[in-house]
């Protein structure tokens, strides 16, 4: 059979087209969107986070539900101010790339029956918010320091993972324990809805190897990451070029949101030059 040159280079030209959008599907770190804590913003829990994560170039912002109840209730269980910050997102094209429980920083998951109630109600609003992770602290006096307490966290959450899985949340971990224990708490809450959320800056100062357990949990177990260390990005003990390129290694796709401080003073300055230095960086990896 004879076929035309017409047909050909058409053929040819098909080809290279798939190749091209192969190519583009496999860049390194093409997944990956880059976030803010509405905290660091110094801005926790108001809604004037999202326009000003926006505006300093941020993909997404992730929002404090509240450490003080209304009414028996966490502050943003309240379907008008959800449409608002939803209202916001559209206006600004910005995402609400998670949600932090940070009430259990008062109710500690460990030990007090309000932090379970907490995690229940946090769940819809996570879901309505249109996110896909809430985080669960375990810091100061609520961290977690046995096996005991290890167990009896990851009870709660094997207890609370089947709504979290309905609604499309994860349950995010974020702690001082080593990736070993996480995996084991994972494990024990028997559930995808159960995952880490790994801070460098935290494991970094609490004497882990962050290059390693981030290889090691991999893909299936971190769902969310915060980038951040002492001072600036760059100046500290962090090789975050590194960190980007295990990031890239391991195939993550998410946010990684920086919780970064401002040394100067000023916020939008202080976050517009981690932002740029992050942004720099995942240029590097891809060649840019």
């Amino acid at each position: 059979m004879t076929i035309s040159r017409r047909r050909l280079l058409a053929a040819l030209a098909g080809a290279l087209s798939t190749k091209a959008v192969t190519r583009a599907a496999a860049k390194p770190l093409a997944g990956l969107r880059i976030g803010v804590t509405d905290w660091n913003l110094r801005l926790a829990g108001r809604i004037e986070a999202v326009g000003l994560a926006a505006k300093l170039g941020f993909e997404g912002v992730e929002v404090s539900l509240g450490r003080k109840p209304v009414e028996g209730r966490l502050p943003l269980d309240d379907a008008a101010l959800q449409e608002r910050y939803l209202a916001e997102t559209r206006a600004h094209g910005i995402a609400i790339a998670g949600t932090c429980l940070d009430i259990l920083h008062v109710n500690y998951l460990k030990s007090d029956p309000l932090g379970q109630k907490w995690v229940a109600a946090g769940i819809p609003i996570t879901q309505r918010l249109q996110a896909r992770v809430m985080l669960l602290p375990f810091f100061g006096k609520g961290a977690l320091q046995t096996q005991q307490e290890m167990d009896y966290v990851a009870d709660v959450l094997r207890e609370l993972a089947p709504e979290a899985e309905k609604a499309g949340v994860i349950l995010a971990l974020e702690n001082t324990c080593s990736a070993r224990d996480n995996a084991r708490m994972l494990e024990r809450a028997r559930s995808r809805a159960v995952r880490v959320y790994y801070d460098v800056g935290n494991s970094t100062n609490a004497g882990y190897d962050i290059y390693e357990e981030m290889r090691w949990l991999g893909r299936d177990r971190i769902c969310q990451i915060h980038l951040k260390d002492k001072g600036y990005l760059g100046e500290g003990k962090i090789d975050f070029l590194a960190v980007l390129r295990i990031i890239a290694e391991i195939g993550f796709e998410g946010f990684a949101n920086l919780e970064t401080s401002s040394p100067s003073g000023s916020v939008e300055d202080d976050m517009r030059r981690n932002l740029d230095y992050v942004r720099r960086l995942i240029r590097q990896i891809q060649g840019a």
